[in-house]
């Protein structure tokens, strides 16, 4: 997801394009004004503590774009790619690393496992995700 400070610095063609250019498929993609009850149920594992509130505020405070990304070895990649949550540990080259400068603006959120892809899939997308064929994916694996 493409945190609001993402979308409002005009960021998203930029983090778009660094997942398609990895061979990366897009599955799902949405512009999104998310509802408080949404982003409480994203991130209830971290409602325990003390930033809860203010996270949650701030991803309702403007649209969000939402995607789903499938491919081999997709969230360990993409994880990789984004970089450290805080901006200052994320290396250059990573996407926090160029654009973030703010641990609570650090523009991009990914899932740190399959299972909770599928968990934040279902959340985000419960109209469901697209299912197609990427022709170049013999010229991409093995």
């Amino acid at each position: 997801m493409i945190k609001p400070d993402g979308v409002q610095r005009g960021l998203v063609g930029d983090i778009v394009s660094r997942f398609e250019r990895k061979g990366y498929k897009l599955a799902a993609l949405k512009l999104y004004q998310t509802p408080k009850q949404v982003a409480e149920e994203h991130y209830k594992d971290l409602a325990s503590k003390p930033f809860y509130k203010d996270l949650v505020n701030y991803i309702v405070s403007g649209p969000v774009v939402c995607m789903v990304w499938e491919g081999k070895g997709v969230v360990a990649t993409a994880r990789k790619m984004i970089g450290a949550t805080n901006p200052l540990a994320s290396e250059p080259g990573t996407i926090r690393g160029d654009f973030a400068i703010e641990v609570g603006r650090n523009v991009i959120h990914g899932s740190d496992s399959p299972e909770n892809g599928e968990r934040e899939t279902a959340i985000w997308f419960p109209e469901g995700i697209t299912s197609w064929s990427q022709t170049m994916e013999p010229w991409l694996k093995e």
